[in-house]
């Protein structure tokens, strides 16, 4: 059985889809994409594993659009950029070693 949706895939909520990742898929070309519904706040998620340790940079890309889908267009649509685990784990070391380093010196 498949579950019912509060938020359908529209064919407006499915460009709005493609238009994201198009946006993050330019820049990042191995991006792996999710969709999934939550409730705080209610709509769809995209989230978007990208092979970089700058979340910040991805998100340069598609918040002015996001913003305008949800006030302009009533899309409940929220990108989450997220890092792949091979960088997650890097930054995590760099940082333990600049932990590290400071204390000793």
């Amino acid at each position: 059985m498949i579950p019912e949706h509060r938020f359908p895939l529209s064919p407006r909520m499915k460009a709005a889809i493609a238009e994201m990742k198009a946006l993050i898929s330019r820049h990042y070309p191995g991006t792996t994409f999710t969709i999934y519904e939550w409730d705080d706040p209610e709509g769809i998620f995209l989230s978007a594993v990208v092979d970089t340790e700058d979340l910040e940079a991805v998100t340069d890309l598609f918040i002015s659009r996001m913003v305008a889908l949800q006030v302009d267009e009533d899309l409940p649509l929220f990108v989450v950029p997220e890092r792949t685990p091979e960088k997650h784990a890097a930054l995590l070391a760099r940082e333990a070693e600049e932990r590290e380093a400071s204390l000793v010196g």
